[in-house]
């Protein structure tokens, strides 16, 4: 028997919740086809990964924007935090649905674009990557040469890349395994 528990939700009706969507073997071959696929163009610098890195590269100058009326810091590093926070956000969305293939699509781009912010990081103190901006190019400073030498570690910017790097490419791989876990699961359960 389990003893009784005192907390403060006791009042409240607990409502049995939903069980997580089924992932059919169809949908678990077409996803990790694209996974794999997704992953070896980036290990191969294959198109496909840059198409979605120009698509959140609006996102990320969008956080420039949004975030420009808090000042300076926030502008800089509001485009960063747009471009993660978004596929992030959207990732607990599918969480709270209980849809598996949401939640590995979401947090997979939110561990694939630590890649090209690791890249933009190592750069901050060489800073010879094109740039991409909104407004005049007087204006333009360097993301992370700015938020480096503000936090007093650009010296480090290509040690702390290497280590951002490595977090999206775990994660990206963990998302996959994550997927795939899920998916025998279901097909275990159900057939």
């Amino acid at each position: 028997m389990r003893p009784p528990d005192y907390g403060s939700d006791d009042l409240l009706p607990r409502e049995p919740r939903e069980p997580w969507a089924r992932v059919t073997p169809l949908v678990l071959i077409f996803s990790l086809l694209f996974f794999g696929l997704f992953l070896y163009g980036l290990v191969r610098d294959m198109e496909m990964p840059h198409l979605m890195d120009n698509a959140f590269m609006q996102i990320h100058a969008g956080g420039h924007a949004l975030f420009r009326v808090f000042g300076l810091t926030a502008a800089v590093a509001g485009g960063t935090f747009l471009q993660l926070f978004l596929p992030l956000a959207l990732g607990f969305y599918f969480i709270r649905q209980r849809q598996p293939l949401g939640v590995a699509l979401c947090m997979f781009f939110f561990f694939e674009q630590f890649l090209p912010i690791a890249r933009y990081m190592a750069d901050a103190q060489a800073q010879q990557l094109p740039w991409v901006s909104i407004g005049r190019y007087e204006s333009v400073i360097h993301d992370w040469n700015y938020l480096f030498t503000q936090l007093g570690v650009l010296s480090y910017d290509t040690v702390i890349a290497e280590i951002v790097r490595s977090i999206g490419c775990l994660g990206m791989i963990g998302v996959t395994f994550w997927f795939l876990w899920r998916a025998v699961n279901d097909i275990a359960l159900y057939g």
